[in-house]
């Protein structure tokens, strides 16, 4: 197959999951967020917000609103970084102005459509977003103020931004119990993300301080037959030299790798921490999409 070939596939697979993404995400907002007045967060929560006061088509808003944080952002940014983004945008606006043609109410209990409605979202956002594109807003105002501020994290930004437009309808509309609503949705939405973004199989990573790192290093290999890395260090109080062994496994390996130690050392020093994103022989390949 050629390299030409090869792209146009390429290209033509990211915008199949785009429109896959979108048409899901539009769905759960017109199908279950709307029919029981919730908002979402960002440009869109705000575009939803206009809709219920005036009527006027939640995707025309998004575009609207969008165009100036768009020049903003080709100005910081630069084009190529946000091209994408922009097609993103205007293909989710597109699709929730669509779905508004058909009617649909799944459920008039507002539990039932926050969590449903989230989930529906999530999975929506999460397709679209693994085609490396986003619906703009607020994901483009994020990454201007880290150019600005690199040390808040892009998430936390995001979550700041969504808890003000949610707090803004809570008080404009006087409906702090859709907005608590739209908090969960908010929440289910999230998680979903991060599931289909990351996965389940999320990997452990190990720190061993111990006075038989030897002893330990050599039974992880043989019985769980991962690879093990010593690093040197150094007591802050004790001033002694130690090695520390740094070790990735999966997260049902960690029972078994509390066993090695505790039957080897039992007065060793144990980190255990999350490992999202692991590539290399015996987790993930660094090339798969």
């Amino acid at each position: 197959m050629t390299l030409d070939k090869q792209r146009v596939i390429s290209i033509i697979a990211t915008a199949l999951r785009m429109m896959i993404g979108v048409s899901i995400y539009a769905m759960g907002i017109r199908w279950f967020y709307v029919p029981a007045s919730m908002i979402s967060g960002g440009i869109t929560g705000i575009s939803m917000m206009i809709n219920y006061i005036t009527q006027w088509p939640i995707g025309v808003m998004i575009t609207i609103m969008n165009i100036p944080i768009f020049i903003v952002g080709w100005k910081k940014l630069g084009l190529k970084n946000i091209l994408f983004s922009f097609v993103g945008m205007l293909m989710f606006s597109a699709a929730l102005d669509i779905f508004s043609l058909f009617e649909v109410t799944v459920t008039d209990d507002p539990v039932l459509s926050a969590i449903y409605g989230g989930v529906i979202c999530g999975i929506g956002s999460g397709i679209f977003y693994t085609s490396g594109s986003t619906s703009g807003g607020v994901d483009v105002i994020a990454r201007i103020l880290r150019i600005k501020y690199p040390y808040i994290n892009f998430g936390t930004l995001l979550l700041y931004m969504d808890a003000v437009i949610l707090f803004g309808y809570a008080l404009i509309f006087k409906r702090f119990d859709v907005a608590l609503y739209s908090c969960i949705a908010v929440y289910c939405s999230s998680r979903l993300i991060d599931l289909i973004l990351y996965g389940m199989s999320q990997s452990k990573m190990c720190h061993i301080i111990s006075e038989h790192s030897e002893e330990i290093q050599a039974e992880i290999v043989k019985s769980l037959h991962r690879g093990v890395t010593l690093i040197k260090g150094t007591g802050a109080y004790s001033g002694q030299e130690k090695q520390v062994l740094l070790c990735v496994v999966k997260r049902q390996q960690i029972v078994e790798i509390r066993r090695i130690i505790k039957n080897i050392d039992q007065k060793a020093f144990v980190i255990v921490t999350d490992a999202r994103d692991v590539f290399g022989k015996g987790f993930e390949n660094i090339n798969a999409n």
